[in-house]
């Protein structure tokens, strides 16, 4: 007798082509992002001359940029809900590389703040989807090693952005350099023409068609906290991405200046030695999808947030060149290798009718949260020392722990409902 395949097999992909597919769409995409910021800062100073804006003026466009990010994360992390993952993606990467493409246009700051904000707003919706097409496209056992893959586009990105623009920007100058910030939202958009949507989102649709309704469709946002159980998973989530961001931005913004004010480093060195701290968040990323799949989210978390306090306490008592170069590349693995988790854990905790709203808004409130992160650090910095500062970075990832014990539920393997 033949038995029709259940809901949770048809969430596995027919073919791998198009699970692969949803990967590179999904990665590119996020390399993008990173790619775009990294490059903007390159561009600054000579921005600055051209435009004639003040230093404020000149951080306020990054400021803007992550403004946007945060509130396209949100727009469009309710709408690829409500009208599909690869058709939203495809409207972030037009609304991206449309605005970018006028940043090169720009007369002056008021122009360019505007361009930079829109474009912001559409590189926001990028991580989550991505991660959420991801987590649909991909059978459970794999979940989190693909997820990881696309939290290594951030790094691909940045490092593309950091080995191009000291090539390219003396040649082409800033605006020739925005009209190479479109290279890669052209390839991304050539590759999401050949993804198709995720079987168990097609068939929720059809379903939802279907099936009579009581009453108008319940808002993705209410589903986040449907009840103590998920009120509480959303929290927990909540603090993990802002404990991610904020030791992220705080680390990145400041490591090149504390290894040069503290032991002198050249801007060279400085830069070689924090590329070495990259290098290792890179693997930190990839081992926690691999970790998780096999061991769990739970005890992934836990290690790695056990490990992020450790290193970053013992990295700012760190004073001779190789311990600083093997420290900072120990510490890269836990402070910024737990990205590689959060596409499998929300996926798996929230249903198929608010996954990408969840992927955005909680990731997003955790950048927002994140950009504070320098700020905090340069504070701190600045009335006591580096080393105070990076002691205190080094706490709150002991919140970090508190709440994947107690307000993280485990789900790997799960069905997505």
């Amino acid at each position: 007798m033949n038995v029709a395949p259940s809901p949770a097999a048809r969430t596995r992909p027919n073919e791998r082509g198009h699970a692969a597919r949803a990967l590179v769409a999904s990665v590119l995409g996020y390399a993008m992002d990173g790619f775009d910021l990294l490059i903007l800062g390159f561009m600054l100073p000579a921005i600055s001359v051209d435009l004639h804006l003040s230093a404020a003026q000149a951080g306020s466009l990054v400021t803007w940029t992550l403004v946007g990010a945060v509130a396209g994360g949100l727009i469009f992390g309710v709408l690829s809900d409500y009208y599909g993952r690869v058709r939203m993606l495809t409207w972030t990467i037009l609304i991206f590389a449309v605005f970018t493409g006028l940043c090169a246009l720009a007369q002056g700051y008021a122009d360019l703040l505007a361009y930079r904000t829109i474009a912001g707003i559409g590189l926001g919706g990028e991580f989550g989807i991505g991660m959420t097409l991801v987590a649909e496209a991909w059978p459970a056992g794999q979940r989190a090693r693909a997820s990881s893959y696309v939290g290594l586009g951030w790094q691909l990105g940045v490092l593309a952005a950091a080995l191009l623009t000291p090539l390219l920007l003396p040649l082409t100058g800033w605006r020739g350099m925005f009209a190479v910030g479109l290279a890669p939202a052209l390839v991304s958009f050539a590759v999401r023409r050949q993804v198709e949507e995720p079987a168990l989102f097609a068939e929720r649709v059809a379903a939802a068609r279907a099936a009579p309704r009581d009453g108008p469709r319940r808002l993705p946002l209410r589903r986040l906290v449907a009840d103590r159980r998920t009120a509480a998973a959303s929290l927990g989530v909540t603090i993990l991405c802002s404990v991610q961001n904020f030791g992220y931005y705080g680390l990145m913004i400041w490591l090149p200046s504390y290894l040069s004010k503290t032991f002198g480093y050249s801007l060279t060195k400085s830069g070689l030695w924090t590329a070495a701290t990259v290098l290792g968040m890179a693997c930190g990323i990839w081992l926690f999808g691999i970790a998780a799949d096999r061991f769990g989210r739970k005890p992934t978390f836990l290690f790695y947030q056990a490990g992020a306090v450790v290193m970053v306490f013992v990295y700012a008592h760190l004073n001779s060149p190789f311990a600083l170069l093997i420290g900072g590349a120990v510490m890269g693995v836990f402070v910024n290798g737990m990205i590689g988790g959060y596409g499998a854990l929300i996926s798996e905790l929230y249903p198929t009718e608010a996954r990408a709203t969840a992927q955005n808004v909680l990731f997003n409130i955790g950048r927002a949260v994140g950009g504070f992160g320098p700020v905090a650090i340069g504070a701190l910095a600045s009335r006591f020392s580096f080393g105070a500062a990076l002691g205190v970075l080094a706490s709150i990832y002991v919140l970090d722990i508190l709440a994947t014990l107690f307000l993280i539920p485990e789900r790997r393997g799960a069905a997505l409902e």
